[in-house]
């Protein structure tokens, strides 16, 4: 993910704690709040309580990679940080890419993506 669509400041953190909207489902936190810019910052938490390293990079990785296909289908000017709790540990992409989705669409931020269905 380009470094300009990163969250990294632990006050743009703490903001989103203390003014963003969360939602919470099989494992998974989503914690979004307009930003005001023309682009979205995502941010990924993986606390020590996931477990060593090896599992917090591969929970990390696979967040990463399921925002990084559902970015095109998203409202634009938020900030959307992502909080992976322990049952989500050891879940297949596929899980966690359906459980993204289903928060994105809770949340009502993703869009209808236009010739999808045509064809």
């Amino acid at each position: 993910m380009q470094r300009r669509f990163r969250l990294r400041d632990s006050r743009d953190f703490a903001r989103m704690r203390r003014e963003g909207r969360t939602l919470a489902r099989g494992g998974l936190l989503l914690s979004i709040l307009p930003n005001g810019l023309d682009h979205n910052r995502y941010g990924f938490v993986t606390g020590k309580a996931l477990g060593k390293a090896v599992v917090r990079n591969r929970v990390r990785r696979l967040l990463r990679e399921a925002m990084r296909q559902l970015h095109p289908q998203l409202q634009t000017g938020l900030d959307i940080v992502l909080v992976a709790r322990q049952s989500l540990v050891g879940k297949p992409f596929s899980t966690v890419r359906r459980l993204l989705e289903d928060l994105c669409d809770q949340a009502q931020i993703r869009q209808e993506v236009k010739g999808a269905d045509e064809g």
